[in-house]
Order: structure tokens, then sequence, then C-alpha cells
């Protein structure tokens, strides 16, 4: 994971594996004074993911998005990481692209809810494992 925060420079706190991401999602007490971005502050998250069962697969999916984007420092339109969603995740959501629309605090799990919720809005997750597998997010906005 440490690999991929160097092309996510503003986004690489709060990435990778969600033990990392607990401590970085002290509610953006040290993000705040950024340009006011609400990380970790917001109150809902409009986002894309892909899940899926198998770490081997979201290893994958996450190459395709680093292959296409990621490696050069891009970042990953949403339309392309919805063909990857439909791709390879085994979600229902999937079938939207991943799409999961906005969602307010405290609606997702643990470790999806830190990762989302600290994720730059444009940005790419790096995978991260949560109680239903292993997922990668693109954050598409956020709002109080």
């Amino acid at each position: 994971m440490g690999k991929d925060g160097k092309s996510k420079e503003s986004g690489g706190k709060g990435k990778g594996k969600a033990g990392g991401s607990d401590e970085s999602a002290s509610k953006g007490k040290g993000k705040g004074a950024k340009g006011g971005d609400g990380l970790g502050t917001c109150t809902y998250v409009k986002a894309r993911h892909i899940l899926c069962e198998k770490q081997g697969k979201i290893n994958e999916a996450y190459k395709k998005l680093q292959d296409g984007w990621l490696s050069n420092g891009d970042k990953v339109p949403p339309a392309e990481f919805a063909k990857v969603a439909q791709e390879y995740s085994e979600c229902p959501s999937g079938k939207k692209g991943g799409d999961l629309g906005w969602f307010p605090r405290g609606k997702m799990a643990g470790p999806f809810q830190e990762v989302a919720f600290n994720t730059p809005v444009g940005v790419t997750s790096a995978p991260f494992k949560s109680t239903h597998g292993y997922h990668i997010i693109l954050s598409e906005g956020r709002k109080n």
C-alpha cells in the first residue's frame, strides 16, 4: 500500500488497510487546515466501489486501475472506474458501476466508512479489507 501512497500525495493518509486509517481518521483535525476539504468531518459521501471476496481478484482490479491511470498520477474517471466495477465487483452495485450514491456517516461498517470518509473527492483508495471482503473506493463527492 505504501507504494501507492506516493502517487496519491494528497490522499496518502487514510489509505490502505483499515487499521492504518483509524489513526488518520481523527475526524480530520490535522486535515481541516488543508483548504477545508472536509475530510473526516463531512456528513455525507458519494462513492463508487468494487467488492471482491478474494484478495487476488481485488488486486487484479486495482492493477487495471493502476495501469490505466494511477501509475501515471492520474485520477480514474468515474466512467472508467464503473467499467472496472462492472467487470470485477461481486456486489449487486457492480451492475451500476459500483455506484453507492450518497450515504450518511454511520450507515457503512467500520473500515469501509473510515476509508470512504477520508478519501479526497476524485481519489481512488488502495484495496482494503472489511468484514464483507476486499474493496476499492472512488470518492465522488462530500457534503454536510
